[in-house]
């Protein structure tokens, strides 16, 4: 198979959660540990941190990263989801693993695939443990897909654990209260090993106190810390609480020699050294347009927040979501002095945009739907004066079309 055709193959015959939901989701880690053993156990061969967390997982994934490669380390990077091709999963020192890793590592492994049914998301674990190994990497970024204790990621054994946050997201599957959300994502906390957690939230703290000391785990809350005014590319404020954990993870591995120069640099260029997309990332100057892959309800507070705080005349909202979101709690947060344009996201899941539009009226959020995510954000451009302020979000995969 081609590129492309194995791409297609990986999409529609597997499931998929971001593409079905809930019915994606497996219960058990039997399947990730089979595929695991009959790959040789390439998680066992590098070393690794994991990271979980409802938001800014994957911001604090990517500046690990960039950290490690400043200091000289060979670094394996695994994300989810893709923004615009599938090998931004897989990354060593910035680079997207090959399409001929890819397409070759699908067809050497297809009938064991087909046989044992695995997700969309275990065979591509699967993959990417199996290309850090090959590639002898010396550390490696592993974030968590969704929730932490049964997540497919969960059969390595890190240096070190780092959890960013707990909010209420995808609470058909972890759980309807903050309190259970967090005990799935403690469930990356793993017997006499370190683990950081990047913010304090009164609500669940003790769930990871006490979780870490049954398992002997030293627990440490970042936010607590005093942090520098580092150089950060990615503009959203809240990467602060971001960078503290960051922060704090690289004060526990004191072995690996990381100085403070290469954190500066780190940070400074996690973008130029991870290539990281959709987060706060500005498209135009005139007029300024903003997209940005916040999409539950604690992420879409905070850059909503920071977009109160720009200069505008007038603020236009390019916005499509995926089914299963809460609408009644996340429209909410959206001002009602604003112009909408409602769209669907080009996936099996995209709420469609009527039904969106519909919602969002309901909470005086007026504004008109479009056939697409290009036709409504043609139309926001058109309406909008060069000192006005333009937003596109609701989903990653939203975001993953302008980008």
């Amino acid at each position: 198979m081609s590129y492309d055709e194995t791409l297609r193959w990986m999409f529609s015959r597997l499931p998929m959660y971001q593409q079905k939901g809930a019915s994606a989701y497996n219960s058990k880690l039997d399947t990730i540990l089979a595929f695991a053993k009959y790959l040789g156990d390439p998680h066992k061969k590098f070393k690794s941190i994991h990271i979980a967390g409802t938001n800014g997982k994957g911001s604090s994934s990517h500046m690990l990263a960039s950290i490690f490669q400043e200091a000289g380390y060979k670094v394996g990077l695994y994300t989810s989801p893709h923004l615009k091709d599938f090998r931004e999963r897989i990354k060593i020192s910035g680079e997207c693993i090959s399409q001929t890793e890819v397409t070759c590592f699908i067809q050497e492994h297809r009938s064991f695939l087909e046989e044992h049914d695995l997700s969309f998301f275990e065979m591509t674990v699967g993959m990417a443990f199996d290309y850090f190994a090959k590639q002898k990497v010396d550390i490696a970024m592993i974030e968590v897909g969704l929730g932490g204790r049964l997540d497919a990621t969960n059969i390595i054994h890190p240096e070190i654990s780092l959890i960013t946050n707990i909010g209420l997201d995808h609470q058909d599957l972890l759980g309807s209260t903050l309190k259970e959300i967090a005990r799935e994502k403690a469930g990356i906390i793993k017997n006499g090993t370190p683990v950081v957690v990047s913010e304090f939230q009164e609500e669940v703290a003790t769930i990871f106190q006490d979780i870490a000391l049954d398992k002997k785990a030293p627990l440490s809350f970042a936010s607590a810390n005093e942090s520098k005014n580092y150089s950060l590319p990615l503009l959203g404020e809240y990467q602060i609480k971001n960078v503290k954990g960051v922060v704090e993870v690289i004060a526990q591995l004191p072995s690996y020699g990381i100085k403070e120069t290469h954190l500066v640099k780190g940070l400074k260029n996690v973008v130029a050294n991870t290539n990281l997309l959709g987060r706060w990332q500005i498209l135009s100057e005139k007029p300024l347009t903003i997209c940005d892959s916040a999409h539950n309800r604690e992420g879409l507070t905070l850059v909503l927040q920071q977009l109160q705080k720009r200069r505008f005349n007038d603020l236009h909202f390019v916005l499509g979501f995926v089914k299963g979101k809460d609408l009644d709690k996340i429209l909410p947060l959206f001002p009602r002095n604003a112009s909408y344009y409602f769209c669907k996201p080009k996936v099996v899941r995209g709420l469609e945009a009527e039904i969106l539009r519909d919602k969002a009226a309901k909470f005086g959020l007026i504004g008109t739907s479009y056939s697409s995510l290009g036709s409504a954000y043609k139309a926001a451009r058109d309406r909008a004066d060069n000192k006005d302020l333009l937003f596109i979000g609701g989903s990653t995969f939203t975001v993953a079309e302008v980008v």
